[in-house]
C-alpha cells in the first residue's frame, strides 16, 4: 500500500510525539508498505544521519511554515503545529498528484483538540490514534498545586469545546477511520462519528528480553522490595497519591524502597510529601536516564508504580512490562488499556476519594511484595507486552482498513 504519513513530529532518538511519528514510519516500512513521511525540515539532519548508507526505508518530504511563525522563533508550539497542519495540505496535494497514494494517515501531533486537514486529499484518511479525552477525577485532584489545578480546569474547558469546534468536526467527518487511545477519549467525540472509531493506543514497544532470559522480578532485589516510578514530575502523574500509598506500605514493610526517575515542577512538593510521611531515607531521586540505563533500572526493581490521572499512553508502563515488571496504576486512560489483572493491578478510582485510592494503591503494593504473586504477574507482563508491539499495531489498523 502507498501511504502518506502526516507526522509533524518525527525524529530518531527523541521521546514523546517525535518517537511516535518515528516508530510509525519505521513500522509501516518494515511491514512492506511504500511510505512517504511528511514532516518538518528541522528533523532532516537527524533523519539523514540515521539512514546514511542504508538502502531501504521510508521516503521523506519536508514542509515548513514561514519562519516568523515557527515555534523556536515566535509563539507557542501548539500554534505552530496548528498552522503547519493547515498549510501542509497544499503540499500534500502536490505529493499525491505525483505519487497517487492509497491513503493518508495522520499520526502527530494527534489529539482530540488538534485537527488535521488531510481529508482534503480525497483518499481514505486515517486519523490517529488520538488521545486527550482522559480527565482527572475531581476527587483525586486534592493535593495538586494551585497552578496544576488551573491547568486541569483549562484542559477540561478545552475538551468541552471539542463538540463545538468546526475544525474538529471537519476532521472527524472526513476521516475514513478514527483511532482513539481510550474509552474516555471515545466518549468525548460527537456521537455521530463514533461508529467509525476504535480504541487503539498511540504507543507500542518492540524492546523485549532475550529468549530464555529469566524474569527479573523476585530475583534481583536481594529481599528488598523495590518500587519504581518514572516520568515527569507534574501533578497529573499522581504521585501525590503514590507517595502516601508507598508510605503506608512501608510502615508494614520497613525494608521497602522507592525510586523516582525524572524531573519537573512538582519535585519540591513531592519531596515535601516524602518528608512529611517520614520516608526520606527510603526514597531515591534520580534525573532522566538514557534508554539503556532505564533497562538496567527496570531490572533492579520489582514493580512499577504509575498512578497517572490522565495519560493517553503510558509508554513507561509498557516498557516496564516488557522487562518483567508488574504495573500498579489507576484504571484511567492508556494504562487501563495496557494493564489487566494478569500482569498488574489497575485500581478503579470510580466513586472513590483520594484516601480510598491511596489505601488501594498501598494494598496492591503489599500484595505484590509477596514473591509468588509477583513472579506470576511478571511472567504474564512480558507476554502481554507482546500484544502491544508496533507490528501488531500495524496489522490491526491496516488489516481493518484494507
Amino acid at each position: 500500500m502507498k501511504i502518506l504519513l502526516s507526522a509533524f513530529a518525527c525524529e530518531p532518538d527523541k521521546g514523546s510525539e517525535f518517537a511516535v511519528g518515528w516508530n510509525w514510519c519505521l513500522a509501516l516500512s518494515r511491514s512492506g508498505h511504500d511510505v512517504v513521511v511528511l514532516t518538518r525540515s528541522e528533523s532532516r539532519p537527524a533523519i539523514e544521519r540515521h539512514f546514511k548508507g542504508k538502502q531501504d526505508g521510508p521516503r521523506f518530504a519536508y514542509f515548513d511554515v514561514p519562519g516568523a511563525f515557527r515555534w523556536k522563533q515566535r509563539g507557542p508550539l501548539h500554534i505552530h503545529a496548528a498552522l503547519w497542519q493547515w498549510l501542509a495540505v497544499g503540499f500534500a496535494q502536490q505529493l499525491h498528484r505525483r505519487d497517487q497514494f492509497d491513503c493518508v494517515h495522520h499520526v502527530t501531533y494527534a489529539g482530540m483538540r488538534t485537527p488535521s486537514f488531510m481529508g482534503k486529499l480525497g483518499i481514505p484518511f486515517i486519523f490517529g490514534p488520538v488521545g486527550g479525552g482522559e480527565r482527572a477525577p475531581f476527587a483525586l485532584r486534592r493535593g495538586y498545586s494551585f497552578g496544576g489545578s488551573v491547568l486541569e480546569l483549562a484542559r477540561d474547558a478545552a475538551n468541552a469545546a471539542i463538540r463545538f469546534s468546526p475544525a474538529m468536526h471537519q476532521t472527524f467527518s472526513s476521516a475514513h477511520r478514527i483511532y482513539v487511545t481510550s474509552a474516555e477519549t471515545m466518549a468525548l467525540m460527537p456521537v455521530r462519528y463514533r461508529s467509525k472509531a476504535r480504541v487503539e493506543l498511540a504507543i507500542a514497544s518492540d524492546h523485549c528480553n532475550e529468549v530464555g532470559e529469566e524474569p527479573p522480578a523476585a530475583t534481583r532485589s536481594g529481599g528488598t522490595f523495590r518500587v519504581l516510578y518514572a516520568g515527569r514530575f507534574v501533578d497529573y502523574k499522581g504521585m501525590h497519591l503514590g507517595l502516601p500509598a508507598f508510605a503506608q506500605h512501608a510502615r508494614a514493610c520497613p525494608e521497602a524502597r522507592l525510586t523516582l526517575v525524572g524531573a519537573g515542577p512538582a519535585e519540591a512538593r513531592w519531596r515535601s510529601i516524602a518528608r512529611a510521611m517520614e520516608i526520606e531515607d527510603r526514597v531515591e531521586w534520580l534525573p532522566w536516564q538514557s534508554g539503556d540505563a532505564m533497562v538496567s533500572l527496570y531490572r533492579q526493581h520489582d514493580v512499577l508504580l504509575f498512578p497517572s490521572l490522565h495519560d493517553s499512553g503510558g509508554l513507561v508502563a509498557l516498557e516496564a512490562m516488557r522487562q518483567g515488571l508488574p504495573v500498579i496504576c489507576l484504571k484511567l486512560g492508556g494504562p487501563a488499556t495496557i494493564v489487566d489483572e494478569s500482569c498488574g493491578r489497575a485500581i478503579d478510582s470510580h466513586g472513590r476519594n483520594s484516601v480510598q485510592v491511596i489505601d488501594a494503591l498501598a494494598g496492591a503494593m503489599t500484595e505484590l511484595s509477596r514473591e509468588p504473586v509477583r513472579r506470576k504477574l511478571a511472567d504474564a507482563a512480558r507476554t502481554r507486552g507482546d500484544h502491544f508491539s508496533w507490528q501488531q499495531k500495524v496489522d490491526r489498523i491496516y488489516g481493518a482498513c484494507a
